[in-house]
């Protein structure tokens, strides 16, 4: 297994690098990566990475969460398994996107009730005491507890793959229970993996 930790350019949703790439709700991070990243990983690795999307995972916290299930949803040819710690699964997104107008927030409002059902399996965890931020935009979008019950519930009315842990006594990346679950969550993600022969 290879892991990757791509960093972020700064800032935190509207008018900041951040929002722009991780939060924005377009095939076009999972694009970088796929052209930009990887292509030096193997180079300067001397590795060969797989093309298969059943054989691999993308996972974040916080917006690298919804950074992670952007890229799979969007390009479900590269990405089938996705590990979140604190979703974003809320409106960060810049700029102003007309088709998708609740950033990630329309995940569990529109996009995965309404949509078909993606080949994703999907491993969830927030904090009871995660973010909320009520005057950000005075939109109603900025819980991120609420957020992540509200996508637990959708993913199960779909019938997704998914496991959802609401951690007690935690915080935004649930630091203090990380460490106990992380392997679990790892193992989960990957069940039922085999490799093509």
């Amino acid at each position: 297994m290879i892991v990757i930790e791509i960093a972020n350019g700064g800032g935190d949703a509207q008018g900041h690098q951040r929002g722009k790439e991780y939060d924005t709700m377009s095939s076009v991070f999972a694009e970088y990566i796929e052209t930009e990243v990887l292509p030096l990983v193997e180079k300067n690795c001397g590795v060969k990475l797989t093309k298969d999307p059943d054989a691999r995972a993308v996972m974040g916290s916080s917006s690298g969460g919804s950074a992670a299930l952007i890229m799979a949803w969007y390009r479900t040819d590269l990405y089938h398994r996705v590990l979140t710690t604190s979703g974003t699964f809320v409106n960060q997104q810049w700029p102003f996107n007309p088709k998708t107008p609740g950033g990630a927030w329309d995940f569990h409002d529109k996009l995965i009730p309404q949509g078909e059902k993606k080949p994703i399996r999907l491993f969830l965890a927030v904090g009871d005491h995660d973010l909320l931020n009520p005057n950000v935009m005075r939109d109603n979008m900025h819980d991120w507890v609420e957020a992540n019950h509200r996508m637990a519930k959708v993913l199960k009315a779909k019938g997704y793959e998914y496991q959802y842990l609401f951690c007690q006594n935690s915080g935004h990346g649930i630091g203090n229970a990380k460490t106990q679950f992380l392997p679990h969550a790892i193992e989960w993600v990957w069940h039922g993996y085999q490799k093509k022969k």
